[in-house]
């Protein structure tokens, strides 16, 4: 249950660090401060503990020095001789013991003991003596052997001394020796216990402690006060501009102040006013301009129909004509043809442009509206000596769609095909699923680069301009079946590669209002697993300027 919680938190918190400024800001100012402070705060700790030990063992080494010599003095006044007793040598001890106490004031406590040297023989001893609560443990063979072979100076050992708690403290074990008539060399050892000094770092550390968190926990607060003056203006200039984005024009920065911040918001605000007069500017100019090509289209209707009915006139008899005369006729007959279907495609996309469009669904066999399109188009594909074949898969053909714009968006692909397949075999695929239908059209011809790929459904565009079209076309065919698909709620894509031909592929959805997620069809040929060519057609929505169309021709 737990490594749950952490599974859904974690890559919640990821997020959150992803998206706040102001978290990320904090959390790195606190973690690096924290560093910082547990560096400093431990170097503190261990100056103080190293500086308490030295005042502590100084203070031991002064106390033994003077509780050494004080026992010597007591030893060396004595009127022992040769012929002392043992009472009066244990007399020494026990007065020498008395004195050694006495002279100490260690706040942890000292231990004494008094044990003679290994090795001696002498005419008389005294028994080793040691206070109740003295650690034998602290005495090692290693520190005997420093006090016995040097009897000059103290020697010292740090030591770990078990309270009667069960614990343990720190603790420094002296050693020196003493020089006692006819018994001869004695050794002196001294334990102080050092809780006291292990007490005060303690205090000290968690003191240090407490004042780093407090410290981090404050640097924490200031950060986030901080941060949360700068990043505020920020959200919100960064708010305004998402609502701008989304077509919100009137949205504007408050201004408060004189600050930089300040500053940013009456620029931001400029720019937004400007921004919204240019959008507007260029909205009204896109609506002149659709409503210049829907009028001369419309105005263009009666004359075109008074040069079709004389220029038809004219074809009839072209067979009396002169030969120079008669070419001019059929000249001019077909290009009369060539005027009627742009001027068709141009209402048809100003249609698009005002949002006039409607679709006429009905339920259509897909499989059969493609047959009856590559029928139609099979002449035009034997002269150019391509042949089109078709390969229909899936089991769910039948749609509903407007069967009309259908039929167009087949009529601009096989006609593509045919004018850039370069004579090569043109490969139609029909294929559906529950849920959508789609139709892929693949020639052999040319191609095209990336760069003209994404270019390829612009109105009027060409990538060849010097290329002859040798099936007329008027340059808008792929952009209204664009527009075309994007109504029934589908999309038209576009493989190609330079040498190895185009696939284009429409996927519409079986069910009218139901929009299609997921093509029955892969973009790619078989064999190519690249789909770094692939360019999907959008809806067009920018301005068509009718005075800069040249010649009335698009590469596809």
């Amino acid at each position: 249950m737990t490594g749950l919680r952490w599974r859904t938190w974690l890559p919640r918190l990821a997020a959150f660090w992803r998206s706040s400024l102001q978290f990320r800001t904090v959390a790195i100012t606190v973690v690096l401060s924290g560093v910082a402070v547990t560096v400093v705060g431990s170097a503190i700790s261990a100056s103080i503990g190293a500086n308490l030990y030295d005042q502590r063992r100084d203070q031991v080494e002064s106390e033994s020095l003077r509780a050494t010599l004080l026992a010597q003095n007591i030893f060396d006044s004595a009127t022992a001789t040769e012929d002392a007793n043992q009472v009066e040598l244990d007399a020494l001890q026990n007065e020498a013991q008395s004195a050694i106490l006495g002279s100490t004031s260690s706040p942890g406590g000292t231990s004494i003991a008094i044990l003679r040297t290994p090795g001696q023989s002498t005419a008389q001893s005294i028994q080793n003596i040691a206070s109740p609560d003295f650690p034998d443990a602290a005495i090692t063979s290693e520190l005997r052997q420093a006090v016995a072979g040097d009897t000059d100076r103290l020697s010292l050992q740090p030591v770990s001394l078990v309270l009667p708690s069960g614990g343990t403290a720190p603790g420094i074990a002296v050693g020196s020796t003493l020089q006692v008539p006819t018994a001869g060399q004695y050794e002196l050892y001294l334990v102080y216990d050092l809780s006291d000094a292990q007490n005060t770092l303690g205090f000290v550390q968690r003191t240090l402690a407490i004042g780093s968190l407090a410290l981090v926990a404050l640097i924490g607060v200031i950060t986030f006060v901080v941060v949360r003056l700068v990043v505020g203006p920020v959200r919100v200039a960064a708010e305004t501009s998402q609502k701008i984005a989304a077509g919100h024009l009137e949205e504007r920065i408050p201004e408060k102040g004189e600050d930089v911040v300040a500053t940013l918001g009456r620029s931001f605000n400029g720019m937004a006013d400007a921004m919204q007069r240019q959008i507007s500017q260029l909205a009204e100019l896109s609506r002149v301009q659709q409503r210049f090509v829907s009028d001369v289209s419309h105005e263009l209707r009666t004359p075109l129909t008074t040069i079709r009915l004389a220029g038809d006139v004219l074809y009839d008899q072209r067979t009396s004509f002169t030969p120079s005369a008669a070419r001019t006729a059929e000249l001019l007959h077909t290009q009369v043809d060539r005027f009627e279907l742009l001027l068709a495609d141009l209402l048809e996309i100003s249609r698009f442009d005002a949002g006039a469009v409607e679709l006429d669904v009905e339920a259509v066999n897909v499989v059969r509206l493609v047959e009856d399109g590559v029928d139609e188009y099979r002449p035009l594909a034997d002269e150019v000596g391509s042949e089109i074949t078709i390969d229909a898969r899936g089991g769910y053909f039948d749609a509903e769609v407007d069967p009309r714009r259908l039929r167009r968006i087949l009529r601009n692909l096989l006609g593509n095909a045919i004018e850039h397949g370069e004579g090569g075999p043109i490969e139609v695929e029909v294929d559906s699923d529950s849920e959508a239908v789609a139709v892929a059209v693949r020639d052999h011809g040319v191609g095209m680069r990336p760069e003209d790929a994404t270019r390829v459904f612009d109105r009027f565009w060409r990538a060849d301009p010097s290329r002859k079209r040798t099936i007329g076309g008027t340059g808008l065919g792929l952009s209204i079946s664009t527009e075309d698909a994007a109504l029934h709620g589908g999309r038209l894509e576009v493989w190609s590669r330079p040498g190895l031909g185009s696939r284009f592929v429409v996927t519409l959805p079986r069910e009218h209002g139901r929009p299609a997620t997921t093509s029955p069809l892969r973009l790619a040929p078989a064999g190519d697993d690249d789909d770094t060519d692939v360019v999907v057609g959008e809806p067009w929505s920018g301005v068509v300027d009718p005075w800069t169309i040249d010649d009335g021709e698009a590469h596809r």
